[in-house]
């Protein structure tokens, strides 16, 4: 059996996408399991990392802002456009696969509509509540269609082969063990460990933050704290780490990404993110506080409504961007690291959202679309 994803862009669209492998591969140890994406996205080098046969194709969004250097993006991505369904080809008769899945992500476009043209078995997951232009599109031509929320589905268009599931979180997230993890970090009994993060790309008004906020941790708490860049922001949040002092600190460590999420969140007591599905699908299945600044910039502002039901249940704090200040953020993480009881309390509480059987859900469909393959 050979299976080819195509996931892109993102770490939420990647890592739900490795989820999903992971889990086919366990089913099915003798699967080939390959991944379509783009060279210079990160995609590459999660999936390689990951141990999967990895096959490039270029594919970029269209920029509805018109700028100079706009334009000279959109020539590039309608000349990849023009080349991405005899790429998509080449690479089906390299796989030979029997089922082509897409994650998300504009590479999924084209991959899995020559699939569904070739009759080869398809799937696509949507990870969101407000569907993506290219999942909307291939909703109508894939044999299944997996919706991570309910309100996700008439949005799709075929709730009559739409199946929701929930995010796919990896299996590690739910058998991790913290004291180990927090011993890895070198955290003490009772020493308070914070992940911060802005998504795979970055977030500079959150980082921006962050950095106020790891300056009052330096000066007056003993905490260990990571924050993830991203890398779109690495630079700018080295620069800005060195004006403030703190990029030289054990106590507060810079990364561009967190490769290791698995066991960072384990061992931390609060998590400050944004809000997308995959990340609170995480913070829910390790069960852990947060303090959510929802990205403004997407579609239908669905990342501020994910996190009011995490804030709704007791589980978050939700600060918009536009309300979020280093002031502000000092207060909520003063206030909520001064109650260690509390911090369980609301880590309890995101977990009851975890959904540990999503990829049970997802990989007995495919089982099933797979039974049919000729």
């Amino acid at each position: 059996m050979r299976i080819l994803i195509a996931a892109g862009g993102t770490a939420g669209h990647i890592n739900p996408a490795l989820a999903i492998a992971g889990a086919m591969q366990k089913r099915h140890p003798d699967a080939g399991i390959h991944f379509a994406g783009r060279r210079g996205g990160m995609e590459y080098g999660l999936v390689t990392k990951a141990g999967y046969a990895f096959h490039p194709i270029e594919v970029n969004g269209i920029q509805r802002r018109l700028t100079p250097k706009n334009i000279v993006r959109n020539v590039v991505a309608l000349y990849h456009l023009a080349l991405s369904a005899p790429r998509a080809d080449a690479i089906l008769k390299e796989v030979k696969p029997d089922l082509v899945i897409g994650a998300g992500g504009y590479v999924s476009g084209p991959v899995v509509r020559a699939a569904a043209k070739k009759g080869i078995r398809t799937a696509i997951h949507e990870q969101n509540a407000f569907p993506g232009v290219t999942n909307k599109l291939l909703a109508k031509q894939a044999d299944l269609v997996f919706a991570a929320m309910p309100d996700a589905v008439q949005r799709l268009g075929v709730p009559e082969k739409t199946t929701v599931t929930g995010n796919p979180v990896r299996e590690e997230m739910f058998c991790q063990d913290r004291p180990a993890a927090r011993r890895a970090l070198g955290a003490k009994d009772g020493q308070i460990v914070i992940i911060s993060f802005g998504g795979s790309l970055g977030a500079q008004v959150l980082g921006e933050r962050v950095a106020e906020l790891a300056q009052w941790e330096l000066a007056n708490r003993d905490f260990i704290h990571i924050h993830a860049t991203g890398s779109i922001e690495k630079a700018d949040f080295a620069a800005l780490a060195a004006r403030l002092g703190i990029d030289h600190s054990p106590k507060f460590i810079i990364r561009e990404y967190i490769d290791n999420m698995p066991q960072l969140l384990a061992a931390a007591d609060l998590v400050i993110s944004r809000a997308g599905a995959l990340t609170l699908a995480e913070i829910a299945a390790v069960g852990r506080a947060s303090v959510l600044i929802p990205s403004p910039n997407v579609a239908e502002n669905h990342q501020y409504h994910n996190a009011m039901q995490l804030q709704k249940l007791g589980a978050a704090v939700v600060v918009e961007e536009k309300d979020l200040t280093g002031e502000g953020l000092v207060e909520i993480v003063d206030r909520l690291t001064g109650d260690a009881a509390g911090l369980m309390e609301m880590g309890m509480k995101a977990r009851a959202l975890a959904q540990p059987d999503s990829l049970q859900k997802i990989c007995d469909q495919l089982d099933k679309l797979l039974e049919k393959t000729p």
